[in-house]
């Protein structure tokens, strides 16, 4: 059979090429991604994170993947599993903890399977910076101006004859104004690190609620542990009540006993250097026993000048044999 490198080659780079493409967008198709991919449309992100839950009827049921912006609007990019969502779904970024952890609900809608991005006019957040500012120009631009002023001149004219208690509480809220507006830079420190706060502590969630999760499995722990508590604790007060009682209708006795064992004590510790000088003269004298008495049920010892030869030495020994 006549080989063909090129072709060869070139079919075997075909294959590298396909199986590389396949490891890289493998989650992006239908049957492996583990769910469908959908995207909504909002007007703002309002602290939505990607691999933050995807939640329909309190339940996870996926994650977002991708928050972006596209033509002035945010983008978010979500997988989710196990659910069919309808062509008219609502999506709505929701506030999941009081760290300002958030997730994003949808709620599903419609007759047909949704295939196109959620619009924004289907799309809510939590809080609508953009809307906020519309209806506050909507609410100043609706104020008559003639009729502010003309309310500012009663006012005055009101207060000219006020007693000395409500000048003095007026010029005490302005000189607390005018605190307040010195002190705009350390407000503005203080409020930078309280966010800086609440950032760690939202970083810290999961610890949070593990550490909430282990508190409730202890009291359930106790909970199921109540009948033998009770019992311990009954027990230990039958006990105390016992023992009182012992000590009551042995006081007589015990305390004759107790004083005398004070005196015990008092004399030992008055000669306790008598003791110590005691101790240290005996421990030669018992060590010397122990060798005499060591070897067996007899007396193993050697005895020298019992009978003394006048013409020889004395030289004996100390101790041993």
């Amino acid at each position: 059979m006549t080989r063909r490198p090129v072709l060869l080659g070139a079919v075997g780079l075909l294959v590298i090429a396909v199986t590389a493409l396949l490891t890289f967008f493998l989650e992006d198709l239908p049957f492996f991604g583990g769910g469908t991919e959908h995207t909504a449309e909002f007007t703002e992100a309002a602290g939505l994170r990607v691999d933050d839950e995807v939640r329909v009827a309190g339940l996870k049921v996926g994650t977002v993947t991708d928050v972006g912006l596209r033509e002035g609007k945010v983008l978010v990019t979500f997988r989710v599993g196990g659910v069919e969502l309808g062509d008219r779904s609502r999506a709505e970024i929701r506030i999941k903890t009081l760290l300002g952890q958030k997730y994003l609900a949808l709620d599903s809608e419609g007759r047909d399977p949704l295939t196109d991005t959620i619009p924004v006019e289907r799309t809510t957040s939590p809080y609508d910076v953009i809307e906020a500012f519309s209806g506050l120009s909507t609410t100043v631009s609706e104020i008559d101006a003639d009729q502010l002023a003309e309310s500012f001149r009663v006012l005055s004219e009101t207060f000219r004859d006020s007693p000395e208690h409500v000048k003095q509480a007026l010029e005490g809220l302005s000189a607390l104004s005018k605190t307040i507006s010195s002190r705009d830079e350390q407000l503005a420190s203080l409020i930078k690190g309280a966010n800086q706060i609440s950032g760690a502590l939202a970083e810290r969630n999961k610890d949070f609620a593990a550490l909430i999760t282990d508190g409730n499995l202890l009291l359930a722990e106790i909970g199921h542990r109540r009948d033998a508590i009770s019992k311990l604790l009954d027990g230990t007060r039958a006990l105390s009540r016992q023992l009182s009682g012992l000590v009551a209708d042995n006081n007589e006795q015990l305390r004759p006993a107790l004083e005398q064992l004070e005196r015990v004590t008092d004399v030992l510790r008055n000669n306790q250097d008598a003791l110590d000088r005691g101790l240290a003269l005996a421990g030669p004298y018992y060590r010397v026993l122990n060798n005499s008495l060591g070897n067996g049920q007899w007396v193993d010892t050697y005895l020298c000048g019992l009978v003394v030869d006048p013409g020889a030495r004395r030289d004996c020994p100390t101790g041993g044999r």
